[in-house]
C-alpha cells in the first residue's frame, strides 16, 4: 500500500472502523493505528480511537519513545507490558478524559507487517490493570492478523481507484523530495478542498499563483505541487523575490555573462536555467518592481532567457509557480503591479486559508510544534491543558500557522522554566501561551495620536494614502527613537516589507 509521508493522513472511515472492531474484541479505553515512516525513524497516527484529536498532528520518533521502539522489535504476537513499567507512556495526557498522567494501567501492542514489509503498529491501553490478562498470545495474534488484513484490503480498494503506476511514482517523488520538510496538512473543510484542488493542478504544467496572508504555509502550497507533478524529477528552485535587490536582481533570475558589469568575473547560470526542466518557485512576487517584472514578462512569454552581456538567447522549460499575500488586483489597479504578467501569473489561482478558518486543525498543528519543542528542549511529554485548547481556539492568529509556531515554542520554553525538564508530564495552561504572545487579543496596531489626513482640492486618493502612511510612519518611528526594527514590531508587519514600504515612502 503507498501512503503519503508528507501530511498526517486522516482518518480514514475504513480504518477507523477497524479501530472500532479491535476494541469491540478487546476491552481498552484507547486504541491507534501508528505508520512508521522509516527513512525518518518516526510513527505517525493515521487513526486513533480513544485518544484525543492532538494525537493525530504528533510525530513520535521512535529513538525518543522506548515504550514504541519495544513494541516494533517484538516478534508476531506483540508485547505485553507489566503494570509498574517504569518507561515513559507516548500517551500521557492524550487519552480522553485523562488530563494528566495515566494511572497504573494494562499497555499491549504488535507490529504490523503488509506485504511483507513493517508497516507500523497497533497500540492498545486499558486504564484498569489487569484488563488484558484474558488476551494471551493467541489471541494477539489474531487481533494482530485481522487488523494487518484490513489494513491491506483498504490499501487495495485505494490502489484499484487510481491511476496505480503513475500515481504511485508520483508518491515516491513526493517522500523522496520532501522528507526533511514540514508537512502540509490538515483536516478541516478548507485545508481538504484546498489539497484536491493541489492534486487537481500538480499534474498540468499551468502557472499557478498561490494567494494567502502571511505565515499560512505558500511555500509549503508550492512544494506539494512540485512533487506531485511529472516534473518531480527535476529542480524545485525557490527565489525570495523580496530579497532581489533591482540591481541584482536580472544576475540572479536570468544569469550574466563574465565582464556584464563590474565584479561580474565569470559566467553565471541564473534560477530560470537552474530550474530547466522542473519548476521555479516565485515567492513574494508581488514585491518586484516594475522593470524587472517587465523583463520577467518577457521570459514568460517567450521561454527564452537572455543572460545580461550575452546575444545568445537560451530556451529553457520551465514551468512557474508564484506566490503573494499581497492582493494583486488591487495593486495592478494602483499601477504597482503590470496587467499583463498578473494575467500571465494568475492562470490557476490557489487560495491558501488563513488558520482561523481552519477550525480544529489549531490542536494538530500545535501537537505537532509541541513535539518537536519537546525534543529540542530536552524535556518529556509536553501536554496541553484543556484550558490551553479552548484558549488556541478562541484566537484570531493574524499571523497564521507561523505565529502559532512561535506562539508554542516561546510557551514550552516558558513552561519548562518553569516546572523544570525533569518533569514526566509538562502542562501548558493559558497563562504561558497568554504571555508568549500578549498582542494576540488585537490584530491592528493603534494609530498614533495627532495623525490628519491631507484633503486638500485636487489630490487624489493614492496620493492622499501615501500622505498619511507617510506621516504615520514618522510618528511610529520617533516614538521608537528611530530603531526600525522596533517599530516594525508594533506596527504587525514583516521587518523587511517594513524597510520596503519606508524606502518607498521616501523615509529610509
Amino acid at each position: 500500500m503507498t501512503t503519503d509521508l508528507t501530511t498526517p493522513p486522516a482518518p480514514t472511515p475504513r480504518l477507523a472502523a477497524l479501530l472500532a472492531a479491535v476494541r469491540g474484541m478487546v476491552r481498552c479505553d484507547a486504541a491507534a493505528l501508528l505508520r512508521l515512516e522509516e527513512d525518518r525513524g518516526v510513527l505517525r497516527p493515521v487513526a486513533v480511537d480513544g485518544l484525543s484529536e492532538e494525537a493525530l498532528g504528533r510525530a513520535f520518533p521512535v529513538a525518543a519513545h522506548p515504550r514504541l521502539a519495544q513494541l516494533l522489535a517484538s516478534g508476531e504476537t506483540g508485547l505485553r507490558f507489566a503494570a509498574d513499567c517504569g518507561l515513559p507512556d507516548p500517551y500521557d495526557g492524550l487519552v480522553e478524559g485523562q488530563p494528566d498522567l495515566l494511572p497504573v494501567h494494562d499497555c499491549m501492542g504488535a507490529p504490523l507487517r503488509v506485504g511483507g514489509r513493517l508497516w507500523g503498529l497497533l497500540t492498545l491501553d486499558a486504564l484498569q490493570a489487569g484488563a488484558f490478562d484474558p488476551v494471551g498470545p493467541v489471541q494477539r495474534q489474531a487481533l494482530v492478523t485481522l487488523v494487518q488484513d484490513g489494513i491491506e484490503a483498504a490499501g487495495t480498494i485505494r490502489q484499484l481507484a487510481e491511476q496505480a503506476h503513475r500515481e504511485q511514482a508520483r508518491l515516491q517523488a513526493l517522500q523522496r523530495s520532501t522528507l526533511a520538510q514540514r508537512s502540509l496538512g490538515g483536516h478541516s473543510p478548507a485545508m481538504q478542498a484546498l489539497l484536491r484542488e493541489i492534486d487537481l493542478v500538480a499534474g498540468s504544467d499551468l502557472t499557478v499563483l498561490v494567494l494567502g496572508e502571511t505565515g499560512v504555509g505558500k511555500e509549503l502550497v508550492a512544494q506539494r505541487l512540485h512533487a506531485r507533478s511529472a516534473r518531480c524529477e527535476r529542480p524545485l528552485v525557490q527565489v525570495n523575490c523580496a530579497a532581489l535587490p533591482d540591481t541584482l536582481a536580472d544576475s540572479e533570475l536570468f544569469g550574466h555573462r563574465r565582464g556584464a558589469f563590474t565584479g561580474a568575473l565569470q559566467d553565471r547560470a541564473g534560477r530560470f536555467e537552474l530550474a530547466d526542466g522542473g519548476t521555479l518557485f516565485l515567492d513574494e512576487v508581488g514585491e518586484l518592481s516594475l522593470p524587472v517584472q517587465a523583463k520577467l514578462l518577457r521570459v514568460l512569454q517567450s521561454g527564452e532567457v537572455q543572460r545580461p552581456g550575452s546575444d545568445r538567447l537560451l530556451r529553457v522549460d520551465v514551468r512557474v509557480l508564484a506566490a503573494t499575500n499581497r492582493d494583486l488586483a488591487a495593486e495592478v489597479a494602483a499601477g504597482r503591479f503590470r496587467a499583463d504578467l498578473y494575467h500571465r501569473l494568475s492562470v490557476y489561482p490557489l487560495r491558501v486559508p488563513p488558520l482561523r478558518e481552519r477550525g480544529r486543525d489549531v490542536l494538530a498543528l500545535a501537537g505537532g510544534f509541541l513535539e518537536e519543542n519537546q525534543h529540542r528542549l530536552g524535556t518529556r511529554n509536553l501536554r496541553l491543558t484543556p484550558a490551553a485548547k479552548a484558549w488556541l481556539q478562541q484566537q484570531p492568529w493574524p499571523g497564521n500557522v507561523r505565529e502559532l509556531e512561535h506562539v508554542i515554542s516561546r510557551a514550552a520554553l516558558r513552561v519548562v522554566g518553569e516546572q523544570g525538564r525533569g518533569a514526566r508530564w509538562v502542562s501548558i495552561e493559558p497563562r504561558h501561551l497568554g504571555e508568549a504572545a500578549p498582542a494576540l487579543a488585537s490584530t491592528a496596531p493603534l494609530s498614533p495620536p495627532g495623525l490628519s489626513v491631507d484633503v486638500s482640492p485636487g489630490l487624489g486618493l493614492r496620493e492622499a494614502t501615501e500622505a498619511f502612511q507617510r506621516q504615520w510612519l514618522q510618528a511610529l518611528l520617533a516614538r521608537h527613537g528611530g530603531v526600525a526594527a522596533a517599530a516594525a514590531r508594533e506596527a504587525g508587519v514583516d521587518r523587511s516589507n517594513f524597510h520596503r514600504l519606508l524606502r518607498r515612502l521616501g523615509l529610509a
